[in-house]
């Protein structure tokens, strides 16, 4: 018995230990999963497994009803100003809590002006628009979670 519980050791041991650090760094983080490899093993731990990324864009695909009486409103993905999230985090519109936002709707911007945030593992990525234009529209909420290549902001 103690030579087949070794052997289970071996091949079935998780450090419980991490797996709650891990997945207390996905509350802190908002994330919806994290996956830490160590050699040849590897831990991944997921929020609501696989329907939490097929939830997002679900409700674009519950839109096309109304796709049809408003095409420029159903598909942000398609427009050729979006930009997206290149990474899974937090947005925050603004630099501080209480601060004026980065960039309001109608406002002008110029290629490499400051749009928004998004942080991940603690770090405040800043999203920078890629071109100039006048903002058409803001697709996320402060403080909101966000998914990699997700449609955040339209710019004209």
């Amino acid at each position: 018995m103690a030579a087949s519980k070794t052997g289970e050791s071996d091949s079935m041991r998780v450090e419980v230990a991490l797996v709650r650090q891990l997945a207390a760094l996905l509350d802190e983080t908002n994330l919806t999963e994290i996956e830490v490899h160590d050699g040849d093993r590897a831990i991944r731990v997921a929020r609501g497994g696989v329907a939490v990324a097929a939830a997002a864009p679900a409700p674009v695909a519950a839109a096309p009803a109304p796709a049809a009486a408003a095409p420029s409103a159903a598909a942000p993905a398609e427009h050729p100003g979006t930009v997206k999230s290149p990474m899974v985090g937090t947005a925050y519109l603004s630099p501080e809590p209480g601060a004026k936002n980065y960039v309001e709707v109608g406002a002008s911007v110029k290629e490499g002006d400051t749009l928004l945030i998004v942080e991940a593992m603690k770090v405040m990525n800043p999203i920078v628009a890629p071109k100039g234009g006048k903002v058409k529209s803001i697709l996320v909420s402060n403080e909101q979670p966000v998914e990699y290549d997700q449609p955040l902001v339209i710019i004209e």
